[in-house]
């Protein structure tokens, strides 16, 4: 007798496939070199843009049921060198979905009380609350390249931070939040071309700085950086994923299909409903 298996069952099996893939495995070794950043996961354009709105429908559902539940959360965090694409995921992935159950938080450089805290501090302040999904456009990491890369603080001080990120991550998992990271894998030519597009639009212009060409120089620095983070830091409760970022379709169906991959781990459920309401007719 065959097993015929169905269209959801395929397709959540297609989904935990390609999390596997690029999943960073905790104990294992990472070449950066090996993810290519133009990678397609095999799907093509059209079809994947129409797949993403059914993986967001599917997001939608069980976003709105852990809201009602209100007993875990969840946290995506996206780092990526500049242009990658972290706003425009952000807004490819989330729109539609009920805004009340959604925070995105974006860190800059510290400032003010910032300053006289811990560089954890403003991270824990910012992670979500129970119902929610909260977001890091940039976070917590950049203590770990960005301060590195330009060596803000010495060695000594941010090659133990690891440890720092590992232990908070993993307070946050055994509080009921669901961590799950995202570096967004852009090549170095294809980040050039798109801060040319910057340059030369007036309307994206403003997302430029001329710091961009600084950090340019520093591209082994901080490829060196990003590859000892993920290594470091991706556990088996708190997983970094390496996602192909040149292509924009690719890079927003991925982080969906990473978003729903843990969303359904969850199983949120509504909660019980009250006595007497099944059948009730409002007058």
């Amino acid at each position: 007798m065959s097993t015929q298996v169905t269209p959801h069952a395929a397709a959540r099996a297609a989904t935990n496939k390609l999390v596997e893939s690029l999943r960073v495995h905790a104990g294992k070794p990472l070449s950066l070199g090996q993810h290519d950043p133009d990678a397609t996961c095999g799907w093509q354009k059209e079809e994947a843009k129409a797949e993403l709105e059914t993986v967001k429908a599917r997001i939608d559902v069980l976003q709105r049921r852990l809201f009602a539940e209100e007993k875990h959360s969840l946290l995506l965090v996206l780092q990526a060198m500049d242009a990658a694409g972290k706003d425009g995921t952000i807004r490819n992935i989330l729109a539609g979905l009920n805004p009340a159950g959604i925070e995105v938080s974006s860190f800059r450089v510290p400032g003010g009380p910032e300053m006289q805290h811990d560089y954890l501090w403003r991270v824990h302040a910012a992670t979500p609350a129970k119902g929610m999904i909260g977001i890091f456009n940039r976070s917590h990491y950049e203590d770990v390249l960005v301060v590195r890369v330009k060596q803000f603080v010495p060695k000594s001080v941010w090659s133990r931070r690891y440890e720092h990120i590992k232990a908070f991550e993993q307070l946050l998992t055994d509080e009921g939040t669901t961590v799950v990271k995202c570096y967004l894998n852009v090549s170095e030519d294809e980040q050039r071309e798109r801060l040319q597009e910057r340059v030369d639009d007036p309307e994206k212009r403003w997302k430029f700085r001329m710091g961009d060409l600084d950090d340019r120089k520093l591209w082994p620095k901080f490829q060196e950086a990003y590859h000892d983070a993920l290594v470091r830091t991706s556990t088996d409760d708190a997983p970094w994923y390496v996602v192909p970022a040149d292509r924009n379709w690719v890079r927003n169906l991925a982080v969906a299909k990473i978003l729903l991959h843990h969303l359904e781990a969850m199983k949120p459920k509504l909660p019980p409903e009250e006595e007497g309401i099944a059948g009730l007719v409002v007058t």
